[in-house]
């Protein structure tokens, strides 16, 4: 029987390709940061997104991977794409509002993600839209004391139309997460303040598609998806590595690894 996700499995590997080559010519970093979403992403793009929901990348750092998607989606031209890096790109090293469409927000400083995804979801409620308001955030801003007032504030709030969808890839800047700041209890903190809650596998189409396909998850509850994912997802050599947070891939080595992807 044919997989009925090849196609987003294809995308996702495309996009992949996509962060990998641009990373090397551009000498730009945060490729591991970047291959984690990528599924996420995907899923989002090909499957859920409405014309009427928004959605922001609060892991700004993560933008050459949301532009991949992006370019595979039609949103950006791969000409522009191709600019990435050079001087008078529209495509900054972190996502800024409006330079492409779907672009929501300038972030790339961590903790503002999940607050400005809170006031669209809020205005949307306001009026009387019924759209929903994503935003995926990275484990390491979970440390953010800015992520958790809103985490407080949306649950007070029961904006249902809420979502948010953390990369829990197991590590930040300098380490792994749970010896930097441990987390854990994650998903107990974000019923404490009145969220519904659902872990799932961030590289399994199956369950992120359907997962996100039942919103929200408790009428008057905003919705997290705790997704765990591998650092560096789909090149076996930077996978759960902290090294590829600051690398990239050097020209002599981009074929080798182009081949070993996956």
């Amino acid at each position: 029987m044919a997989d009925k996700y090849q196609e987003l499995k294809n995308k996702a590997l495309a996009a992949r390709r996509t962060v990998i080559t641009e990373s090397s010519r551009s000498g730009s970093v945060h490729i591991a940061s970047s291959l984690s979403e990528i599924d996420l992403l995907t899923a989002l793009y090909s499957k859920i997104l409405q014309k009427k929901d928004k959605f922001i990348l609060s892991k700004g750092h993560g933008a050459l991977g949301y532009y991949a998607v992006l370019a595979e989606y039609g949103f950006i031209p791969r000409e522009e794409l191709n600019k990435y890096g050079q001087d008078g790109t529209k495509l900054s090293v972190h996502p800024v509002y409006k330079t492409a469409p779907g672009i929501e927000a300038s972030t790339g400083s961590l903790g503002h993600g999940l607050p400005m995804a809170l006031g669209l979801a809020l205005a949307a409620r306001q009026d009387k839209n019924d759209g929903h308001s994503y935003v995926l955030l990275s484990d390491g801003e979970c440390d953010e004391g800015s992520t958790w007032e809103a985490a407080m504030l949306a649950g007070h709030l029961k904006l249902d139309n809420l979502v948010a969808i953390i990369d829990y890839n197991k590590f930040q800047a300098f380490g792994k997460t749970k010896d930097i700041l441990d987390l854990e209890p994650f998903a107990d903190k974000w019923q404490a303040a009145k969220w519904a809650v659902k872990e799932i596998n961030g590289h399994n189409f199956e369950e992120i598609i359907n997962a996100l396909e039942k919103l929200p998850l408790e009428k008057n509850k905003p919705t997290v998806f705790i997704a765990h994912t591998v650092k560096g997802k789909g090149v076996p050599y930077m996978e759960n590595k902290l090294d590829w947070h600051y690398f990239n891939v050097k020209a002599e080595d981009l074929d080798k690894t182009l081949e070993e992807l996956y």
